[in-house]
């Protein structure tokens, strides 16, 4: 790890103490978790505080951790859901009622990638979205203006909304569109289609009509590529 990494989560550690935690990284990064109550506060302190100055939000991004880790091919055949895992909203997955959120796991996460350009350093944040539907938390805007639309993206591919933000519109999918696409209960046929109507003479929106199939199968392959031991004695021979 290098010197300036140890030296800015030292830093972090005592500023911060318990409200940030640190996620562990692979790749020499600095990532940390906040808590929604405490998300303004530490991002501030981030920009303005002369050991951090992180002047710049270089990107802000919802993931959704819907069935994260888990394996849809559980058998040996091929699987009716193919790669469409989580098409079907259930109501295990979904947040169906504030009395329920307490039992609900983590899903929604909202992360932050920041840039010092004084420093030449840069940090991560995630914060996870309190379990309710539909997701909410603060906006940062007023801290990074430049989060504006990172944040008017994420709530349309995910649709977490930002508490405070000055203009919430989706900014990448059409007007007439439903649902949010990145969500990963998201149907992959979609849920409209649309077409132009010559009696009506105009676009019209109207259910999609098409049928999810798989389309991509799991193949086990038995062939001799996969014979333990079939390869050492072709070589022997």
């Amino acid at each position: 790890m290098s010197k300036w990494i140890d030296s800015l989560h030292e830093a972090v550690t005592d500023r911060f103490g318990d409200k940030l935690k640190r996620v562990d990284s692979h790749a020499g990064e600095l990532t940390y978790e906040v808590a929604p109550e405490d998300l303004l506060e530490v991002c501030r302190a981030l920009r303005d505080e002369k050991p951090f100055n992180f002047e710049q939000a270089m990107d802000v991004c919802g993931v959704d951790y819907l069935a994260y880790g888990k394996s849809q091919w559980a058998t040996d055949k091929s699987t009716s859901m193919g790669f469409s895992r989580g098409v079907e909203r259930t109501a295990t997955h979904a947040f169906a009622s504030a009395d329920e959120a307490d039992d609900m796991e983590k899903r929604f996460a909202v992360v932050y990638h920041l840039l010092s350009v004084s420093r030449n350093q840069r940090l991560r944040l995630r914060c996870w979205c309190p379990p309710q539907d539909p997701p909410v938390i603060d906006s940062v805007c007023e801290i990074w203006s430049g989060a504006n639309w990172f944040e008017r993206e994420t709530f349309d591919l995910f649709g977490i909304l930002f508490k405070g933000h000055p203009d919430l519109r989706r900014i990448l999918t059409d007007y007439g569109f439903v649902g949010h696409p990145f969500r990963k209960d998201f149907p992959l046929i979609g849920n409209v289609e649309v077409r132009y109507d010559p009696e009506k003479r105009r676009v019209v929106y109207q259910p999609v009509s098409i049928e999810p199939r798989t389309t991509v199968p799991k193949v086990i392959r038995e062939d001799h590529q996969y014979v333990e031991g079939f390869k050492e004695s072709s070589r022997d021979a």
